[in-house]
């Protein structure tokens, strides 16, 4: 085999985090995203950087966009931007600063984005239609499967929320074949179209085009591990012969690349599929009696590049699991199916999926990126993320941090949207290495995405009343000194718990003050177990309690465990527990 054979693949983050999981808006067709190619190469503040005081104008004015729908674009492509902890830190304390719209509007449009990415990033939309085959100027095809004469804009939207493609690399990769003169058509200067908009066959791509492709693509040469960006890749001299290359001009024959990219793209080998076929398999201690089906757990982080570092866990029904581990450093997790179950991933995380999961609670370390869950039942999580996407779900409440505006896809009934209200020792160094701060903080501040042509839901959420709200406690012993929120909590949910404490306080001096015998001691102490353990059963947490309890007997050493039933957070689950449950 020619040692410099090349094999490109899409990159995995652009899809998973960048392309939201609904329709895309009518104008992001590419008959408007070619007109806008021409437009911002000839404007001040649009090429090679746009502003956002740019995209704005371009947004509202000229695609007829809503300005927090304009907004919400820009700051995802943002989000995908390889920023330092630091630089995110600093942007979050300069907009905490802000006090009016008039200086949040200064503040944003000292942000800039690279141009030819954010046209790739626009088209990307594309990848939830229904079909590949939709047209990207209107409506799909009419198709008797797709479409019936009942059917609405609202289910449809549903229906993409619930099947998104995000997680799919064999979707990604009919994408890329299918649109491929597309997308490299966005990246021409406008010089080199012709009156009717197409190409000549003597265009050519700049070395900067190419450089941008490497927001959706990346490979490597022959069968050699190491993964280069796109732009890196072919800095070897026999790939750029291969992909027509011209000393003379510096820039790359468009046919030619085209016809390269073709040849060379392939699967990406780092996707969900390859992670449960051939990624290391993670165990732990116990399996519940009664459980119908083993959960699955795997993970390719031994082998698999940053930004498609994957744990999988499916199927996890009726355990409690619970993991602090470098490991998990900078992972995307996917949650698929798991069921009563109780799921702590105390890390800083990149992004987390929830995926048809119910009647289960999952605490979250820092997540870096964004948190999406979608056709979720009665589930219950608790994270700090850069950005909260919910689809499609039912009766589930969200205890959240972001200094995003939640986002809420068509197809939710009954949310419930509360504050973060947890802790552990290490959370503050979790979130400091996610580049996360506590303010902004927009966790009461949803925004709604609904159909084009029709007003969103606003009836599917509701914010937490204090009266309903309780912190969660952690129930693993973990190294480290703080032990409470390292942040005040809003001041009408802080009183409620001030109040709440001191009806206790009245509560035990009532007793105290009742001066029972020791019988009648007993006898109360008897029934106030009774009514307790009662709440434990109506309310589910029993079932909490039973799964945190040691095994009897400790099962056999395994070379890496996650560590369900027991009390201390370990990366080895054969250790016994050495505390007690707060």
């Amino acid at each position: 085999m020619d040692k410099y054979t090349a094999y490109v693949w899409p990159r995995l983050e652009p899809f998973l985090i960048g392309v939201l999981p609904a329709t895309p808006p009518s104008k992001f067709s590419m008959h408007y995203l070619r007109k806008m190619s021409s437009y911002v190469r000839t404007r001040d503040g649009c090429f090679p950087r746009l502003g956002w005081q740019m995209w704005r104008h371009i947004a509202c004015g000229k695609l007829q966009l809503a300005e927090d729908l304009a907004w919400l674009y820009f700051e995802t492509f943002d989000l995908l931007m390889p920023h330092s902890a630091e630089q995110r830190l600093e942007w979050a304390e300069a907009l905490s600063q802000c006090h009016t719209q008039k200086e949040l509007d200064r503040q944003r449009c000292k942000l800039s984005v690279d141009t030819l990415q954010f046209l790739l990033f626009l088209y990307l939309q594309q990848l939830n239609r229904i079909s590949l085959r939709t047209s990207l100027i209107g409506e799909e095809w009419p198709s008797p499967r797709s479409r019936s004469p009942s059917s609405s804009s609202s289910e449809r939207d549903a229906k993409i929320s619930s099947q998104n493609k995000n997680w799919d690399v064999q979707a990604h990769l009919t994408f890329l074949q299918t649109h491929l003169p597309e997308l490299l058509e966005l990246l021409v200067e406008p010089g080199q179209l012709s009156s009717s908009g197409q190409v000549s066959r003597d265009g050519h791509l700049t070395l900067e085009a190419v450089e941008s492709l490497s927001l959706l693509l990346e490979g490597s040469v022959s069968h050699s591990r190491t993964v280069h960006p796109v732009h890196k890749l072919l800095s070897r001299s026999q790939l750029q012969s291969q992909a027509g290359f011209s000393k003379l001009s510096c820039s790359y024959s468009l046919q030619q690349f085209q016809d390269f990219l073709r040849q060379a793209l392939c699967l990406n080998p780092f996707g969900i599929s390859n992670c449960s076929q051939s990624g290391k398999k993670l165990s732990w201690a116990l399996q519940v009696e009664g459980t119908l089906k083993k959960a699955k757990i795997f993970r390719n982080t031994h082998a698999a590049p940053p930004g498609s570092r994957l744990v999988l866990m499916s199927q996890v029904c009726k355990q409690t699991l619970a993991k602090d581990s470098e490991k998990l450093n900078d992972v995307n997790i996917k949650l698929h199916r798991c069921s009563e179950a109780f799921i702590y991933l105390l890390s800083p995380l990149w992004s987390v999926t929830l995926d048809k999961c119910r009647n289960s609670t999952v605490v979250l370390g820092p997540v870096r990126t964004s948190v999406h869950i979608q056709n979720c039942e009665n589930v219950r999580v608790v994270c700090v993320a850069g950005r909260l996407t919910i689809g499609g779900s039912f009766n589930c409440i969200i205890h959240s941090l972001t200094p995003t505006r939640p986002l809420l896809l068509p197809g939710n009934v009954s949310l419930t949207l509360g504050p973060f209200h947890t802790q552990y020792p290490t959370l503050e160094d979790h979130m400091a290495s996610a580049g996360l701060a506590v303010v902004p903080n927009l966790w009461n501040q949803p925004l709604l995405f609904g159909v084009e042509g029709s007003a969103p839901d606003t009836g599917c959420y509701r914010i937490q009343p204090p009266s309903e709200f309780y912190p969660l406690v952690i129930p693993f012993q973990m190294d480290g000194d703080n032990c409470e929120i390292p942040w005040s909590l809003p001041e009408d949910f802080q009183k409620a718990l001030e109040s709440r404490e001191k009806t206790i306080e009245e509560w035990q001096k009532t007793v105290k003050d009742a001066h029972l015998n020791k019988a009648q001691r007993r006898q109360f102490q008897a029934l106030v177990e009774q009514k307790f353990h009662e709440w434990l059963l109506e309310t589910g947490q029993r079932q909490e309690l039973d799964s945190l309890l040691p095994p009897t007997i400790a099962p056999p050493t395994s070379a890496e465990h996650w560590s369900p039933n027991q009390n201390t957070l370990k990366d080895q689950t054969h250790e016994q527990p050495t505390g007690t449950v707060c």
